[in-house]
């Protein structure tokens, strides 16, 4: 007998969130009326998105967060507040304990700074949702980019970006040695004669003197489910790309074109090797935001709907500050060239995307069609049609791209991810694309990333593993 064909790849599905009212990447969807996104500041909505995704076999849910407010265009917020686009923020960590209550296997990505959360409340707050989720937890890794934050936070100005990854490849350590070294894994004894709760033999104190980052204590946080959470990033520049081939498990990333896609996987892909790890451990996602209808009629409604509704002063708002670039120095409808300069406060992945779709645009950008476009998603890719034509899409990008799923963001909720649930899950489970259910069941987000029951814990090429307690191999 012939050997067994191997597995068919299957993909993974996570919705892309955010804990602001109004709209996010699809800035203006308040206007509708069947649009929900104006009552996020309700525990209701994020129930609701729980249960839903639970409900599809969605893998996680995908806070997006940011700090402070865009003030580029036009060297004023008042755009951004206009438009009700990413402000009203709430704080998704507060969220989450409610949502992974009403569900069973759904994990949460959640974002946090290394540059403005200190090591140690970042550890014990993600160590306690480890623990209330019975292991469900990402973290999302950012250095934050934006002055607006940094000034937020007490700053002056934000912190070079080749120095930002520096100081967070030492944070990493950081928080590493709380989560894996702090305390042992049996070291619950609940021992009333003689009387020993915590083995204090088996609690170890953290000596940590960088050039960023000190800590001289004990870890508060008794060893969650997972420890070290599922580690996602999304950074896109040189540095960031480093830092991700170190550290990442799974990736977010946002490119307009197969091609521009490709290369970026390979690049990450390549990252990893270079660290000694396993390029296949690394599960990316790229972003992508369907517009599906039971017809393609219908779908195509959705799309001009959403489209004429699309606030253009808010995206102006967006892309100047995403790109440093002040669409308020330009007349409304004068054409210009998009140059794409990197810098240190803008994002790398946006200008990517940007610089890729100016190359290939037939259409003049003017501060108008760029306010349309960062309004709408940007250059997200965005299939529209019947469920099957969808499907095509993630089916054709995901054997093309090397990518291992997609960040999915609505246009407009209750409605986009309805569809994606009840229209697209059933044709890419029909095609074998998809899982009937999860691997794991109620178990960890990293058992069911990398479809391991049992294995709850980084992976022995993880910088993470060097910190594990071990009296004899143990970094200092």
């Amino acid at each position: 007998m012939g050997e067994a064909a191997p597995p068919k790849r299957q993909m993974h599905l996570n919705f892309f969130e955010t804990a602001c009212t109004g709209s996010h990447m699809a800035a203006g969807m308040w206007k509708d009326p069947a649009d929900n996104s104006r009552f996020k500041d309700r525990l209701e909505y994020y129930i609701w998105l729980a249960k839903l995704a639970d409900k599809g076999k969605i893998t996680s849910i995908f806070f997006a967060d940011s700090y402070g407010v865009h003030q580029t265009y036009n060297q004023s917020a008042d755009a951004i507040f206009r438009s009700g686009s990413q402000v009203a923020n709430l704080d998704p960590v507060v969220l989450v304990s409610a949502m992974a209550a009403v569900t069973n296997s759904v994990s949460f990505g959640i974002t946090g700074s290394t540059s403005y959360i200190t090591p140690f409340l970042l550890a014990r707050t993600w160590a306690s949702l480890d623990h209330i989720t019975r292991g469900r937890i990402a973290w999302n890794v950012v250095t934050s980019y934006s002055t607006s934050a940094a000034k937020s936070m007490g700053k002056e100005d934000v912190m070079p970006s080749e120095e930002r990854y520096k100081a967070a490849h030492e944070y990493m350590d950081l928080v590493y040695q709380m989560w894996e070294k702090g305390w042992e894994d049996d070291v619950q004894e609940w021992s009333v004669e003689p009387e020993q709760a915590y083995n204090p033999q088996k609690i170890h104190r953290i000596e940590f003197d960088g050039k960023y980052h000190k800590m001289s204590g004990f870890f508060q946080t008794h060893p969650s489910p997972q420890r070290t959470p599922v580690i996602f990033q999304a950074g896109a520049s040189k540095s960031g790309i480093h830092f991700a081939g170190t550290h990442a498990e799974a990736i977010y990333t946002d490119y307009a074109t197969f091609g521009a896609l490709k290369a970026y996987t390979k690049s990450v892909r390549e990252s990893a090797i270079a660290a000694g790890r396993d390029p296949s451990k690394i599960k990316i996602f790229a972003a992508v935001m369907p517009i599906i209808g039971r017809t393609a009629e219908e779908a195509q409604a959705k799309y001009d709907r959403a489209s004429a509704a699309m606030s253009i002063q808010g995206g102006m708002a967006k892309f100047s500050s995403y790109t440093g670039t002040d669409l308020g120095q330009y007349e409304y409808e004068e054409e210009f060239k998009f140059d794409g300069k990197p810098g240190d406060n803008i994002i790398t992945g946006v200008i990517n995307g940007f610089k890729t779709a100016s190359e290939e645009s037939t259409v003049p950008w003017t501060p108008k069609y760029l306010g349309h476009l960062a309004a709408f998603g940007g250059t997200t890719p965005k299939p529209t049609g019947t469920p099957e034509m969808v499907a095509d899409f993630f089916e054709e990008c995901f054997n093309e791209c090397d990518i291992d799923g997609f960040n999915i963001a609505y246009v407009s909720n209750p409605g986009s991810y309805e569809d994606v649930v009840e229209l697209l899950v059933p044709e890419l489970q029909k095609r074998g694309l998809m899982w009937q259910d999860y691997h794991v069941p109620g178990g960890c987000f990293r058992e069911n990333l990398h479809h391991v029951p049992g294995e709850p814990h980084v992976s022995k090429d993880h910088p993470a593993y060097q910190f594990k307690w071990n009296k004899e191999t143990t970094k200092v």
